[in-house]
């Protein structure tokens, strides 16, 4: 097919950009929405919500980011101390005390 004889159709950049994607990615489900936040925290009051003791300093996905199916809600996640984080990402007990939490469908630890 010779391309020579075909009509030049450009298209300007807004054009191109303007359509909008129906689905949200992946990352824009894992990301943790201000709101959200908001309610973790008054959830936890501020305390790690697995040892009870330390200070709550991060958030805890109970499903991975990458496998998560839908936007994160206050329930996909735990409000933890930096050790407790470590432990439920890096341990065997850890990971299995996700899983088992993932089949609870968690709504909070107390």
């Amino acid at each position: 097919m010779n391309l020579s004889s075909q009509p030049v159709r450009s298209c300007s950049k807004e054009w191109q950009t303007r359509g909008l994607r129906n689905k949200p990615t992946q990352r824009q489900m894992g990301s943790i929405s201000p709101k959200v936040d908001k309610q973790l925290k008054e959830r936890s009051e501020g305390i790690c919500e697995l040892c009870t003791a330390a200070k709550a300093v991060q958030r805890a996905h109970i499903t991975g980011r990458k496998q998560i199916d839908h936007r994160t809600t206050v329930d996909d996640l735990l409000h933890v101390c930096l050790p407790c984080h470590k432990w439920l990402d890096e341990s065997v007990e850890g990971i299995k005390h996700k899983r088992k939490l993932q089949a609870e469908g968690h709504q909070s630890t107390e």
